[in-house]
């Protein structure tokens, strides 16, 4: 029986992961070397490495100073237009009291702060981790092992709910199933691995009543 919901942030409750995405691409192509989308999808969603190696041969200092004008230009963005999907937080209500409930997310704290003033779904979630409180974040398993310590249940009671392959990965590795919600950056993703693949964040409950 499942008894807990761990849900990520970022392109499952939370209309965000575009916003990186330009604000990634803006600084990138400001230091001569755009990012396509496909490099995006390969390198963020899919192995979460990030992509500064596609600038060449440049110093770990520059690499730091393009991360950190990444993130402050994610930051205006998030303040401008950051907003939960549509759906969500009524899916949330439904749910809430039924389920232990958690965010696992690999978002800074300060971003996820961001976010969150503009999006009152927080009140809904028993705890949230994100990359601040973990050792490495998705796709290692370690997001989904401290969920599953935090909600004092076993992984076989608890279900991810994910947008892409490296949080998908992240979850089958922690023990845990794990339903796929694909945006339009993550649907070409491989998904055989998930316990179910569904199309919006409303078909959540209908698919954990199946499984």
């Amino acid at each position: 029986m499942i008894k807990a919901i761990f849900w990520d942030n970022d392109g499952v409750l939370v209309d965000t992961e575009r916003l990186y995405f330009q604000a990634t691409q803006e600084i990138m192509a400001a230091a001569g070397r755009p990012l396509a989308e496909a490099d995006y999808i390969e390198y963020f969603l899919r192995q979460g490495t990030g992509a500064w190696h596609l600038l060449g041969d440049i110093t770990a200092d520059e690499v730091t100073r393009l991360r950190h004008a990444r993130n402050d230009r994610y930051s205006d963005l998030l303040r401008q237009e950051a907003c939960a999907f549509e759906g969500a937080s009524g899916v949330l209500r439904q749910l809430h009291g039924k389920y232990t409930m958690g965010i696992v997310t690999s978002s800074r704290r300060d971003h996820f702060e961001l976010i969150h003033a503009r999006c009152d779904l927080l009140r809904y979630f028993d705890f949230v981790l994100t990359a601040d409180e973990l050792p490495r974040v998705k796709p290692h398993p370690d997001p989904y092992l401290m969920a599953v310590a935090r909600s004092g249940l076993p992984p076989g009671a608890c279900i991810a709910v994910e947008d892409s392959e490296r949080g998908l990965e992240a979850a089958s590795a922690a023990g845990i199933r794990c339903v796929m919600i694909p945006t339009p950056l993550t649907r070409g993703g491989n998904f055989a691995a998930a316990a179910r693949v569904v199309d919006r964040i409303d078909d959540v409950p209908a698919a954990l009543e199946d499984l």
